[in-house]
């Protein structure tokens, strides 16, 4: 059995727009919320990059099932951790429980704003690990003093805690990070349908733990518009997270990406109308062993449709494929 999800892409819609689509996916009946959290979009051509965490208090606020998830946070470089697990905390009261932190090493796109250079994937991973220990200390409701060899936090104490703490989510990539979710993780967060990155968690201590995958799709009853939509928008997307996580500026990403082709696109995206599509893409997710699926549709002006199509379409025929 296969949880379906829906993502507040915050790049490519403004705040407002993204919290009415979110009350709308909660409405058509989506399992449960994923948000990134950006200071730049990958392209201009998406052209947002709104704060995920007033986003998110929003859409707390503006809805009352839909479980929320950060997709993922950085807690290492834009944000202090000791900031990060106060954040976390107050979004979980907002939202009455219903908050996942998702945490990741971060991306050279967004954490370059602050000026702190672009360590090496090891270095990265060192400070999350340090960063995770900083976090569950502050979710204990004690005074935390640290002295690590990444970060400092001097006599921090959470004053307003949920009673139960978020639950803390690690993306991976490969066999190091698999490491650190399995140990360190409640859930593990993944964009590639890799059998090998979920036993990899398992095998460090991941078993029975949920994990979470993320599907772009991009429907449009014109198939040809779908699928310049996603190439306009998502021709990145297919890069891998070793060059996505390294490259600085959206003009990057444009010039690594300059001779992928819409048919490139089309070949890992489904695009289109057809929801029998949509099942395949999402079936290789459920064959590597992940609990949950979120999908992103591809395009802020596309939602609406999207969330009305899915209601009628979409959901019902993943549901039966999958085994809901």
């Amino acid at each position: 059995m296969v949880q379906i999800g829906y993502t507040m892409m915050t790049e490519q819609a403004g705040p407002r727009e993204l919290v009415g689509h979110l009350v709308r996916a909660e409405e058509v009946g989506f399992d449960f919320s994923v948000t990134s959290d950006h200071y730049f979009p990958w392209l201009r051509s998406q052209g947002h990059a709104p704060y995920a965490w007033s986003v998110l208090g929003a859409a707390a606020q503006a809805t009352s099932r839909i479980p929320l998830m950060t997709y993922v946070t950085c807690p290492t470089f834009r944000y202090h951790p000791a900031v990060v697990a106060q954040k976390a905390a107050t979004l979980q009261l907002l939202s009455e429980g219903r908050f996942r932190l998702g945490l990741g090493s971060g991306e050279n796109l967004n954490e370059h704003v602050v000026g702190g250079g672009w360590p090496s994937a090891d270095v990265r991973h060192e400070m999350l690990r340090e960063a995770v220990e900083i976090i569950r200390g502050l979710f204990g409701g004690k005074h935390v003093n640290h002295r690590g060899t990444h970060f400092d936090v001097e006599s921090a104490r959470l004053w307003d805690l949920p009673e139960t703490a978020p639950p803390i989510g690690i993306a991976v990539s490969g066999e190091q990070s698999c490491r650190l979710a399995g140990e360190l993780a409640d859930l593990v967060i993944a964009t590639e349908p890799k059998a090998g990155l979920i036993e990899s968690f398992d095998r460090h201590g991941g078993a029975g733990k949920p994990r979470v995958g993320q599907l772009p799709v991009s429907y449009d009853p014109d198939r040809k518009a779908a699928i310049e939509r996603a190439h306009a928008q998502f021709r990145w997307f297919g890069s891998g997270w070793k060059v996505n996580s390294e490259l600085p500026h959206p003009d990057a990403f444009d010039a690594a990406t300059q001779f992928v082709t819409p048919d490139d696109v089309a070949a890992s995206i489904p695009c289109g109308d057809d929801p029998e599509a949509f099942v395949e893409a999402v079936r290789p997710y459920a064959e590597a062993g992940f609990t949950e699926v979120a999908l992103v549709q591809i395009g802020g002006e596309s939602q609406p449709a999207f969330l009305d199509w899915s209601e009628k379409t979409l959901l019902p025929a993943l549901r039966e494929a999958l085994g809901r």
